[in-house]
């Protein structure tokens, strides 16, 4: 087709192969991507390889992602190209800033750590992220509710935009969104952002119907003699349904960690291929583990695999899958033991309701954007009064009115059920007003017009007197 370079992003640092074949025909390639290169052939042959984690690589912030590694070669360019000062001065002010909404989508969605230069990444483009001029990124973010009116978090686009975005690759095909972002007819993009919005609303019916059969595999696991192994490998070989999607194997590898704070694999067969991506917890190499099981069967368990300590992508042919789950249980035992450590909830700081000002409110919000590395403070209230009869949410939340034990302050907030089922606890132990707790919480914004503000996002509560619910603090 007469393509003489080829530029890859978040991916090429492994292929080894393909760039041998680039090399042969006469082709260019420039690699840049950010997952661990292999330990023993090291970077592939190319023209260049843009990588802040390759060997001898001097780049201060090595936790970029894909997308911003990509981004540093357009700076590069861009700022080379500048015939002045004045047109310099316009890129770094304008042009780059601009850019940085899409990068800032990127980076939060990749879970890298929101410090360093990531960090003012994430700070600079949720900004001009209220700026959407784009005519598809504005209408995806007005299909995802996302008020440009006031400040734009992490979580606005962690859990709204991003999902969205992500649709197309796991569902379909990728390219629509490239479509949207290339789209000056506002009509075009608006049916395409439209065309996301039902593919997100497919990826969780389909997420939602694949997690059900994976909690009955992992119930089976409890209740069999050896219980849950120390690194869950799970597949849809054996399930009632038609299998589990390829393109969402990644987010059901994040549920399964939530639920059993235990590294795991979701393996999905296709035609006598195993495609799966797993997830870690602190403390767990993943690509190590799978770089370990690799070695030990003579280099033939992987055809392909890759990525880093908390999350890995990989496939190998489906008779391998035992074989794999024997032996990352194995190295998962060695490191973490067969019983995962008691999760405990470590908290940055102990107050009253009435401390919580309007100065204090302030500060906090300028610690923001948060994320991996830069985590939402954690906040402990101890003997907060119940104010009336918790009120179930959608079954499994739960909303609660608390006050200070002297009264002089209260908040309302919510306790989110992704572990607890938090109104079958309440009314089990029969929590009434005038009940104390100690509970911990990160301060959240509501922005609804009507009954917003300030409130609480509870991740564990303690009646005094009781048992703790959540995590111990």
């Amino acid at each position: 087709e007469g393509v003489r370079l080829v530029i890859s992003v978040d991916t090429g640092i492994r292929a080894h192969a393909a760039a041998e074949e680039a090399a042969r025909v006469g082709l260019d390639l420039i690699v840049t991507d950010h997952h661990l290169p292999d330990e023993i052939n090291g970077s592939p042959r190319a023209l260049a390889v843009l990588n802040p984690n390759q060997a001898c690589c001097e780049y201060p912030c090595k936790d970029l992602c894909g997308a911003a590694v990509a981004f540093k070669l357009a700076q590069a360019l861009l700022e080379g190209a500048a015939r002045d000062d004045a047109e310099r001065e316009r890129l770094r002010s304008k042009t780059l800033p601009s850019f940085l909404k899409l990068l800032a989508v990127a980076t939060i969605a990749d879970s890298v750590p929101l410090t360093g230069e990531n960090r003012t990444i994430a700070h600079i483009g949720l900004h001009e992220l209220r700026n959407p001029a784009q005519p598809g990124l504005r209408a995806l973010m007005d299909l995802a509710g996302i008020d440009t009116a006031r400040p734009i978090s992490a979580t606005d686009v962690g859990f709204r935009l991003a999902p969205r975005l992500n649709a197309a690759g796991r569902m379909e095909v990728a390219s629509d969104v490239v479509e949207l972002f290339l789209s000056r007819d506002a009509v075009a993009a608006r049916a395409l952002a439209e065309k996301l919005h039902r593919l997100n609303d497919d990826r969780r019916a389909t997420e939602a119907a694949a997690l059900r059969e994976i909690d009955q595999q992992v119930e089976s696991l409890l209740a069999a003699p050896a219980g849950l192994p120390a690194c869950l490998v799970l597949d849809d070989a054996e399930t009632a349904s038609d299998g589990w999607h390829r393109g969402v194997v990644g987010i059901l590898a994040s549920r399964v960690v939530e639920r059993t704070n235990r590294p795991a694999l979701v393996i999905a067969h296709e035609d006598g291929t195993a495609h799966g991506s797993g997830r870690s917890v602190t403390g767990f190499h993943l690509l190590d583990a799978l770089t370990t099981a690799h070695r030990d069967s003579g280099a033939r368990l992987f055809t392909r695999f890759g990525g880093h300590a908390h999350a890995v992508g990989f496939a190998l042919p489906s008779a391998h899958v035992s074989q794999l789950r024997e032996s990352l249980a194995r190295v998962a035992a060695q490191q973490l033991g067969l019983a995962p450590k008691a999760e405990v909830l470590r908290f940055d700081l102990q107050l009253r309701f009435a401390e919580i000002t309007r100065e204090l409110l302030e500060t906090y919000e300028q610690l923001a954007p948060f994320g991996i590395g830069n985590p939402d403070p954690v906040f402990v209230t101890r003997g907060a009064r119940l104010m009336s009869p918790p009120r179930a949410v959608a079954d499994r939340h739960l909303r609660l009115s608390l006050e200070d034990h002297d009264g002089r302050a209260r908040f309302s907030g919510v306790a989110w059920g992704r572990r607890t089922p938090w109104p079958e606890r309440a009314r089990q132990e029969n929590w009434v007003p005038a009940d104390s707790f100690d509970v911990a919480y990160h301060l959240r914004r509501n922005w609804h017009p009507d009954f917003g503000g300030w409130e609480l996002e509870i991740l564990a509560l303690e009646r005094v007197g009781g048992v703790v619910h959540g995590a111990s603090l």
